[in-house]
């Protein structure tokens, strides 16, 4: 499903990801997670086509980067902590803008069916500058899942939600999970992120330190093991 071998990249001089060797399944939920600087964030935009590795080789759903980017596009779905959506817009022009990128004929079914499920369907109408920042990141969801892609990429998906906003992302990831898509996500927040995925690999100084099935360690045995490869 997404296989790096030996992957690097360096901006100028400085060395930010060093040899990076990872294999993620279908259907599998991976927690990345590192320090800062760790190269967390680069490796998620070469996954996601927005950078190119500066060496190794990098696939997506058997498709090469960066010579199939475009196919691969059409297969992930991405979160950030920028929505990556339009102020001035709607939640429905949002996504109907998005459909028609996407290709996706007669998308208004599906688009009042996603943000119904987002929890956004009062707001319809409203331009999106209007919303608080977790309403943001469900329109954020809807607007990745549009396509029904394979593979989420979610980086730091939980930054500045609020309770009932946390709530509910937990919730749509279990669902998208059970969906059976592929979901690596980027995440500081270990009391929810160790809570949804099954896998958690550790990024630090651009190699990957450590890489554990999440039922083989307890939530604490994992922070302490982060903690000694982080500050070693």
């Amino acid at each position: 499903m997404i296989e790096l071998k030996g992957v690097t990249k360096h901006y100028g001089l400085n060395p930010v990801l060093s040899g990076v060797d990872l294999q993620i399944n279908e259907n599998e939920f991976v927690a990345l997670v590192g320090p800062n600087g760790a190269g967390k964030t680069t490796l998620l935009r070469i996954i996601a086509t927005l950078q190119a590795p500066g060496g190794g080789s990098v696939k997506v759903g058997g498709w090469p980067l960066p010579d199939y980017a475009d196919e691969v596009r059409g297969y992930i779905g991405m979160i950030s902590h920028q929505a990556m959506v339009y102020g001035d817009l709607n939640a429905v022009e949002n996504l109907t803008y998005y459909a028609g990128l996407y290709g996706i004929e007669n998308p208004e079914e599906r688009i009042l069916q996603l943000l119904d499920e987002v929890g956004l369907k009062r707001r319809i109408d409203d331009p999106v500058r209007t919303f608080s920042r977790g309403m943001m990141q469900r329109l954020a969801i809807a607007r990745a899942t549009l396509h029904n892609p394979d593979v989420l990429l979610m980086d730091e998906p939980y930054s500045g939600l609020d309770s009932s906003a946390i709530k509910l992302l937990d919730e749509l990831l279990a669902e998208q999970h059970a969906a059976g898509r592929t979901i690596l996500m980027i995440t500081h927040d270990f009391v929810h992120g160790l809570s949804q995925c099954k896998r958690v690999v550790i990024l630090n100084k651009g190699k990957i330190a450590a890489d554990y099935q999440r039922d083989e360690l307890s939530t604490a045995e994992i922070i302490d093991r982060y903690r000694e490869i982080t500050h070693s």
